[in-house]
């Protein structure tokens, strides 16, 4: 009897890359022209990133240039999910994006059921926060990836732990 091949589909982000991103940003934007004299500032805590700036032009600037970094240190922009732009204290605007950890269980039952609609036999079972891929055929497992990656599931995705016995 042959063993089961596996995967798994996990959504992470490195949160010591998104730190020095900020870090980066906050650099920046404290030697850049256009906010000399601006209340802006970016902090990051509890997998929360807070942007704060004097009116909703800085801010989108703010913004702007922290997504810029993102993207140079290799996080996917999929993994943050902005709230609504709220006033803040002292004529500020404030926004705040959190970032995505881990895959819900809506979004495993949308992998679940793409995978089971295709026909490719694999079996897939969703563990915590990540989605487990097993099946005999590694072409099935690899057909299996291709079909994850075609899906519109809004946040990154990456395969992990890619076991063969």
């Amino acid at each position: 009897m042959a063993k089961d091949n596996s995967f798994d589909v996990v959504s992470v982000v490195n949160l010591q890359e998104v730190d020095n991103a900020i870090n980066q940003a906050v650099k920046e934007i404290n030697n850049r022209f256009d906010f000399k004299g601006s209340k802006t500032k970016i902090s990051f805590e509890n997998d929360q990133i807070t942007i704060v700036s004097d009116d909703d032009f800085k801010l989108k600037n703010a913004k702007d240039v922290l997504e810029t970094k993102l993207v140079k240190r290799g996080i996917d922009l999929k993994a943050l999910k902005y709230g609504k732009l709220e006033e803040a204290a002292g004529n500020t605007v404030r926004q705040r994006a959190d970032l995505i950890q881990g895959i819900d269980k809506d979004k495993a039952k949308i992998i679940t059921k793409a995978l089971k609609n295709s026909k490719i036999k694999v079996q897939s079972a969703f563990q915590d926060d990540q989605v487990r891929i097993s099946g005999k055929n590694r072409d099935d497992l690899q057909a299996a990836m291709q079909l994850i990656k075609e899906q519109d599931l809004g946040m990154p995705i990456q395969f992990v732990n890619f076991r063969t016995f």
